[in-house]
């Protein structure tokens, strides 16, 4: 037989389901239909009217014996739309009031700036260029007042230092308060107020006042476990592992560079990193696995549960985690309970704790994509996860014992069905929301996900031991690296497989719910789901120690290695000596793109380097760095420039000297021995920075990141060389055609940002290039020239 069906049924509909699914309509319908909650209330009392009349009426036929359609319902079903009313009056019951003049609503959109007082409320969101602060207002000065304006409601403060923040620390604000943005594309309005946040400060002044650290005890102590956590990550892990550890062991996801969030974004595994409901949902699915080997069902079920609730509190447990933890659980329920019937009825109810719950639900949850993700990925669990595993176990059976039928069923059931089920159901929310489908999420899941138990035990043993004893966790971070490495080769390798992403560009909602629809009706019809042919169900997956190699790529081989780093419209490049000594000249603006590089280019237990060369003070070559050498150890710096010329470069200044890295300033003609013959030379310094000239044997390198029109003469004398780094990201005053033909480079490098806000590189510079060989990191990505002072080989990303 060829074709094989599964068949699956939508089970009986209780009374609190369709009371769940009433009040939940009743939000969505007062959200379309904006009206007084009066009107609402109104609604509500006659609807109570009309049932109480049909009720009457029922019971009046009942006795009579003339039995209409209405008599086989029961009483519940005429209240139903009391219940439309109530959720629909609660919605704008919700909603803040902006008419409130204590309400920092209030003070919106005035255009000009105020000074507030208030306290963290959560823990700072620390991204590449800029920090988002939850803040509790407390106060607004009034300057014609002597005594500052009493408010309450949330706020979102963002700010452009490189300064840590702490939960519950009281601050002082100054910026202007606006409504946050939306457009057609993204609602930030709506994203905020899934937090209770419908104000925004965009570019805020923030003074750490003296007062006592307010905020709740227990939060202030989960969150400074947390940040300590944080610190020992990056201590025992080399990044980009560093960055994808933190996401997914406490919940931040913002240290991967861009290409790599880009790379899980395209094969549907976001949800390992991402906190939300459908995480936990795969991720407790696979613990119930794992643990109920060891255990037993009902216990290992119990142990998942007791590992989510365990990690919800280490992720700081706020309202979006406590919501997803939730819904992991629901599905953990409906899996262990087997009955449909229940499994649905606590979903619904579920959802309607998140939308009413104290302090973590919201009505607004209703729109959160992370949330309709979750709901739709438990849904697509509770009704064709069995049934898919069922299948499997049948279409084994043909060619191996059922035994051993059902013994596969774990394994491949859980990593490949289970997951299947769940991206079955979240295809069309994935399609409305942003436009496309991963197609290649269907085959990178299975062989991505069933190491991810061990990447989260391991990991969580190596983590835990380092906050006992950092020594400790380091031997356990051995057995951790090679499985959370073959998770992001894994995504790369599946990420350059062409075609994997359908894009569809909008989807309409009607579309959407019509698939849906269709998918009710599939699932009410018992349509089969065919297969041909006889399967072969086995995944190898071959684990090698990744580690090792990587510390033997990671020994000196002789040659020198120049790796010019993709930073955008600035300079960053990594120089690993002869002899293996490994310097790092400026940042650029990207600290997670900074890290991931170290981390790739690095040997992975030891972080540390030797030299931190400061060739130009910009601000956009150094604001990566203050964050980065909280992971990379520097052991000297050697600075060039006016270190008051950024804000960034006062700001590095400062963390050098408060950690007691030693600072030598540059001066013209200095030399510093790279060891074998080779040299770095400093053949001008100015307060724009230096001009840095590299040479081995035949090698010559110009590195003009801090040249100003000073030293562009005496540059011009140096005669031909190797490889020219084009000054300013091709900016034509300092790249004269008359210059780069007297140095008559082999290679020419341009570091520029793809999108560069200046329009760089100048045409001008781009002409008096032709017939010279051209590198482009906005084209090229990273570059990679290596020497042994006679021949010079070149590498490049893409």
């Amino acid at each position: 037989m060829l074709f094989s069906t599964v068949r699956f049924r939508l089970p009986a509909l209780t009374p609190l389901t369709l009371i769940s699914i009433s009040f939940l309509g009743g939000i969505v319908l007062s959200r379309a239909l904006p009206h007084e909650i009066d009107f609402w209330l109104g609604g509500g009392i006659i609807s109570i009217g009309v049932a109480v009349f049909l009720i009457i009426i029922q019971r009046w036929r009942e006795k009579e014996g003339t039995p209409k359609f209405f008599l086989k319902l029961s009483p519940i079903h005429f209240l139903l739309p009391l219940f439309l009313f109530v959720g629909a009056a609660y919605f704008q019951h919700w909603l803040p009031d902006e008419e409130d003049p204590f309400n920092i609503i209030w003070f919106t959109d005035r255009e000009y700036e105020m000074v507030m007082k208030g306290v963290i409320s959560d823990e700072a969101d620390y991204r590449d260029n800029y920090t988002n602060l939850i803040v509790d207002t407390q106060s607004i000065d009034r300057p014609d007042k002597k005594n500052d304006l009493e408010v309450h409601g949330k706020i979102l403060v963002r700010v452009y230092d490189n300064e840590r923040y702490h939960y519950g620390e009281p601050i002082r604000i100054r910026g202007v308060l606006e409504t946050p943005p939306e457009n057609e594309e993204f609602s930030y309005k709506d994203y905020l107020a899934l937090s209770n946040i419908h104000a925004y400060v965009r570019n805020g002044e923030i003074t750490v006042l003296p007062a006592e650290r307010g905020g709740h005890w227990l939060k202030r102590a989960i969150f400074d476990l947390k940040e300590r956590a944080l610190t020992n990550v990056y201590e025992l892990f080399p990044d980009p592992e560093a960055s994808l550890l933190a996401g997914i062991l406490l919940g931040v996801d913002s240290g991967l560079p861009k290409d790599l969030q880009r790379a899980f974004k395209e094969t549907g595994t976001t949800h390992i990193i991402a906190i939300s409901g459908f995480n936990i949902t795969i991720i407790a699915g696979i613990f119930v696995v794992f643990f109920g080997k060891l255990f037993g069902d009902k216990v290992g079920a119990l142990v998942a549960v007791v590992v989510i609730s365990l990690y919800t509190l280490l992720v700081g447990a706020d309202a979006a985690v406590v919501r997803a933890a939730i819904m992991g659980a629901v599905a953990l329920f409906a899996r262990q309970i087997g009955r449909q019937q229940d499994a649905v009825t606590s979903l619904l109810f579920v959802a309607i704790a998140m939308v009413i719950a104290p302090v973590v639900g919201t009505p607004m949850v209703l729109w959160d994509v992370g949330f309709q993700l979750s709901f739709a990925a438990t849904a697509g669990l509770v009704f064709f996860a069995d049934p898919l595993a069922q299948w499997f176990i049948r279409q084994a059976a043909r060619i191996m014992s059922q035994e051993r039928a059902e013994q596969l069923a774990g394994p491949i059931g859980e990593f490949f069905l289970f997951t299947l089920a769940a991206q079955f159901a979240t295809i069309p929310i994935m399609a409305y929301h942003f436009g496309r489908v991963s197609l290649i999420s269907f085959i990178a899941n299975p062989f991505i996900l069933p190491v991810q138990p061990l990447v989260m035990i391991l990991g969580g043993i190596a983590l835990i031991a380092s906050l006992l004893l950092m020594p400790l966790g380091k031997i356990f971070a051995i057995f951790a690296l090679p499985f959370t490495t073959y998770t992001i080769r894994m995504v790369e390798f599946f990420d350059r497989m062409p075609n994997g992403v359908l894009v569809l560009g909008d989807a309409k909602l009607l579309l959407i719910i019509l698939v849906y629809l269709a998918m009710l009706a599939w699932t009410l019809a018992g349509f089969p789901l065919k297969r041909i042919s006889k399967p072969t169900f086995l995944i190898t997956l071959t684990l090698v120690v990744v580690q090792v190699w990587r510390m033997v790529f990671a020994l000196p081989d002789g040659n020198l290695h120049l790796i010019f780093i993709d930073a955008g419209s600035a300079d960053a490049v990594l120089i690993e000596t002869p002899d293996g000594r490994n310097l790092l000249i400026n940042g650029g603006p990207s600290a997670s793109n900074l890290a991931a590089e170290l981390g790739k280019r690095l040997p992975p237990f030891d972080r540390d380097f030797d030299w931190l060369i400061i060739a130009s003070p910009q601000e956009d070559d150094l604001s990566a760095l203050p964050r980065t050498l909280e992971r990379f150890h520097p052991a000297e710096v050697l600075w060039s420039g006016n270190r008051e010329a950024s804000y960034a470069s006062r700001s590095l200044h400062k963390y050098l000297a408060d950690n007691g890295i030693p600072i030598t300033y540059a001066e013209t003609g200095e030399v510093l021995d790279l060891g074998q013959g080779a040299s770095m030379q400093y053949h001008a310094v100015g307060a724009r920075g230096a001009v840095i000239l590299i040479e081995w044997d035949n090698f010559r390198a110009l590195l003009p990141i801090g040249m100003d029109y000073e030293s562009l003469a005496s540059t011009q004398e140096l005669g031909n060389v190797s490889v020219l780094l084009l000054p300013d990201s091709g900016y034509a005053p300092l790249n004269p055609p008359e210059w780069i033909a007297a140095l008559d480079p082999q290679l020419a490098i341009l570091s520029v940002a793809a999108d560069d806000e200046f329009g760089l590189p100048d045409d001008a510079t781009l002409r008096a290039l032709e017939g010279y060989e051209l590198l482009r990191t906005d084209l090229n990505g990273w570059l990679h020239v290596y020497t042994d002072g006679e021949q010079m080989w070149v590498q490049k990303q893409k």
